[in-house]
């Protein structure tokens, strides 16, 4: 059976592609006699040249622009889209239910209390403009105020950072707290937490953010680290390969109707790891054990950075945690060691002195009692 030449036109650059491609090796591993061509290619990328020249049996594509589009639109192969933007009409697209992932983000929020809920999108993707569309129809029939900002396009020839930073400043700055902002994509989460850093706003006490696609790289580097909507990128990227591949035997496929995927959840992390506080000297002390719960401090430590007496703290952390100060900061620690043990090699002496604890019989008696299970045993499972 002779090879068939496929070319994938899938940026490299960000988690969300990456899975893509994912799903399509599984798929070539399977199934596919393929001869791939991928090189590196960043999100909003004009066309590489190697593609004018190119001949071949099929073409995977995120056709993002209308450089890209004009291009293929040249091409007498078979063509299968990930990209809702639709600038090549006539050709089969698969992507990611953008209703469902509304959804998922709008439940999380209303399950942790706010009532207030943001979206910030990008104008200039029409995944974006959807998601937004979404999402606030979505929040309003669950009865919550909604609030959305649409920056300009990053792709647009208009477009400057710093101009949009400030839109994004100028909004953030004004919207009623507490309120939970869902960003169209991680990137976009990533700028709201970096704005809220900069005006001091604690994030989650003040502001919850979620992301979109579980990029690890994007999630795990945020501070604090950024919760996100898991979409099933390789499922999207083996279905999109399987309907190329009987494109290219010669099956007619439907162009109107979309291939869906739904996804797969929401990764939890910092950034709305709390419920909706609606008390300011409470948000400022969650801020504080987030940021230096690992440097052993006390619950004496918190209260020397909010306005309260003990007594009023302790009631007031039961009253929106129904937990101690004491707890809090033991709860922080905690979900720092699983971390520490679930995603770096760090030894158990190691992360004992980088989450606070003096001796690693302190650490491991700690997390026994809050786990069940030691932190030996924790990492083996």
């Amino acid at each position: 059976m002779q090879r068939k030449s496929v070319a994938l036109l899938i940026e490299t650059s960000n988690g969300y592609c990456r899975g893509l491609l994912e799903g399509v090796i599984a798929y070539t591993k399977e199934c596919g006699n393929w001869s791939v061509h991928l090189t590196e290619q960043e999100r909003g990328a004009p066309p590489p040249p190697w593609l004018k020249n190119w001949a071949g049996d099929g073409i995977i594509a995120r056709i993002e622009t209308d450089d890209i589009g004009r291009q293929l639109r040249e091409f007498q192969v078979p063509i299968v889209d990930l990209s809702a933007a639709r600038h090549v009409k006539g050709v089969p697209w698969a992507d990611t239910e953008d209703r469902a992932i509304s959804q998922l983000a709008v439940d999380h929020f209303v399950e942790r209390g706010y009532r207030r809920l943001a979206f910030c999108g990008d104008a200039g993707f029409a995944w974006s403009r959807k998601r937004g569309d979404h999402f606030c129809g979505l929040a309003e029939s669950a009865g919550c105020e909604t609030f959305r900002l649409d920056s300009i396009g990053r792709y647009d020839e208009t477009y400057d950072l710093a101009r949009e930073r400030r839109e994004l400043i100028d909004w953030i700055r004004i919207l009623p707290r507490p309120i939970a902002i869902m960003g169209c994509y991680d990137f976009k989460a990533q700028q709201i937490l970096d704005v809220c850093r900069q005006l001091d706003i604690a994030v989650p006490a003040e502001v919850a953010v979620l992301g979109v696609d579980d990029d690890r790289l994007i999630c795990e580097l945020c501070e604090p680290t950024l919760s996100s909507v898991i979409p099933d990128t390789c499922r999207t990227g083996y279905e999109a390969a399987d309907l190329l591949n009987r494109m290219m035997s010669g099956e007619r496929v439907s162009t109107e109707q979309p291939l869906l995927t739904q996804p797969l959840g929401i990764r939890v992390r910092e950034s709305t790891d709390i419920l909706a506080i609606d008390d300011p000297e409470i948000a400022k002390a969650l801020q504080y054990i987030r940021r230096h719960a690992t440097a052993n401090i006390r619950v004496a430590d918190v209260l020397r950075n909010v306005s309260l007496s003990r007594r009023a703290l302790e009631h007031r952390f039961k009253k929106w945690l129904s937990r101690t100060p004491h707890e809090e900061i033991q709860r922080v620690r905690i979900n720092r060691i699983k971390e520490l043990l679930q995603e770096t090699e760090l030894t158990i002496h190691q992360i004992a002195e980088r989450t606070g604890f003096e001796y690693v019989e302190y650490m491991t008696a700690a997390f026994k009692r809050e786990t069940g299970t030691t932190p030996t045993d924790y990492r083996k499972r």
